[in-house]
């Protein structure tokens, strides 16, 4: 980290009375001058509507607390960052890339849907622009050279969870699973069937599939619960986000009181502001947590609170990654990069001292992390997704 952007590092950290610093920043002197450096263009691609904004809004808001963080640089060149709306189809996200291609962007980040990210794939890798994806990651995206993901593979979530329930349901315990029909779900029942053990007579119940809208009404998803609650089960684990998860949660808990387990994004961000008592109990599985005890995540989350007044989730976690990554690996291509460069020195950072925790890419260009057990609990009026234990390191 340059001098500079030391001293308005340790400014921040004064204002927020926050000690220490993180140990990842580096030494004084290991940048080279970077006032002559010309302005590059970043492409952040949101949903800037819909059921998925509220998570579209968290990237935004991580990727630019990073450059608030370094004065609108990375890797010392003054940043032009171009928003595009990724829309809910394969269509719009296709659209908003080729939109950003054409204004001559450096590399490209965000994406929230994982459809999308499946849809601009051929875009992407053809126009040899660097992705680094900061939610989205279906674990049918395989070998891909331009596309990285700063979040993990939704395979993970299901195998973090289905190896702890296999140990905590009781002998004669059953498990309903719900989910929508969409892509992500194929990979979390996968991951969680595959640790839980495909034979165990407790999830030997067929998946109960429901409708895979963003937008759902008050009655969307009453029918399927009935249907999967037809088998009496002692626990569900389920897979939802945004607005389709606090309809789902409320609707579920009209007709089943007991134990519900899933991925993190259930209870992430506005979700838990609107299902109030409805979340209590709810455990999940992520890679992050608000609460981790650690240097970089005391810095990022105080500074995040300063900012937008919430408390940070996974998406601006990992869209604050994308931006740090994206710095050192433009820092390590000089003075003129290319979007070529750019891709290949990202294969040469090495470890990422990240909120959640120190973490790499691994050969499929995801990150190789730990995973966290949380359990809503209220803390005096508010609901939090408290930090239970660690679950397993994935990826």
């Amino acid at each position: 980290m340059s001098q500079m952007n030391r001293r308005r590092a340790l400014q921040l950290l004064a204002a927020l009375g926050t000690t220490g610093f993180v140990a990842g920043c580096g030494s004084d002197t290991d940048a080279q001058p970077t006032a002559n450096r010309s302005p590059i263009k970043i492409g952040l691609i949101t949903p800037k509507s819909g059921g998925f904004k509220s998570i579209g809004d968290d990237i935004t808001n991580g990727f630019q607390l990073f450059l608030d963080l370094h004065e609108q640089r990375l890797g010392g060149h003054p940043v032009n960052l171009l928003t595009a709306d990724e829309g809910d189809t394969a269509q719009s996200g296709k659209a908003a890339v080729d939109g950003l291609l054409k204004q001559g962007v450096l590399a490209l980040t965000g994406v929230v849907n994982s459809a999308v990210m499946v849809g601009i794939r051929d875009t992407v890798e053809q126009a040899r622009v660097p992705l680094i994806g900061s939610n989205a990651s279906p674990s049918s995206l395989q070998s891909v050279f331009y596309i990285w993901r700063t979040s993990y593979v939704l395979d993970e979530a299901g195998r973090a969870l289905g190896r702890y329930l296999r140990d905590q349901l009781p002998a004669n315990g059953r498990v309903a699973i719900i989910m929508p029909e969409n892509v992500g779900s194929t990979d979390v029942v996968r991951g969680f069937r595959q640790e839980f053990g495909t034979t165990d007579p407790r999830i030997s119940n067929p998946v109960t599939y429901t409708s895979a809208t963003n937008t759902p009404g008050k009655t969307t998803y009453a029918s399927d619960i009935n249907r999967a609650l037809a088998k009496k089960p002692t626990a569900v684990f389920c897979f939802f986000a945004g607005a389709a998860a606090v309809e789902f949660i409320k609707q579920l808990r009209e007709e089943f009181s007991g134990p519900i387990y899933a991925p993190g994004f259930l209870t992430e961000g506005s979700v838990l502001e609107n299902l109030k008592d409805n979340a209590l109990g709810i455990q999940t599985a992520l890679n992050y947590s608000a609460d981790l005890n650690n240097t970089s995540n005391r810095v990022f989350a105080s500074a995040y609170r300063k900012k937008y007044q919430v408390t940070p989730t996974t998406y601006a976690m990992a869209s604050y990654d994308a931006a740090q990554v994206l710095d050192q690996a433009i820092q390590l291509t000089g003075g003129s990069p290319t979007p070529q460069q750019v891709n290949l020195a990202l294969g040469k950072i090495g470890q990422i001292d990240s909120p959640r925790g120190i973490w790499q890419f691994n050969q499929p260009r995801t990150p190789q992390q730990k995973w966290y057990l949380r359990e809503v609990q209220r803390d005096g009026q508010v609901m939090s997704n408290v930090l239970i234990n660690e679950l397993a390191t994935l990826g």
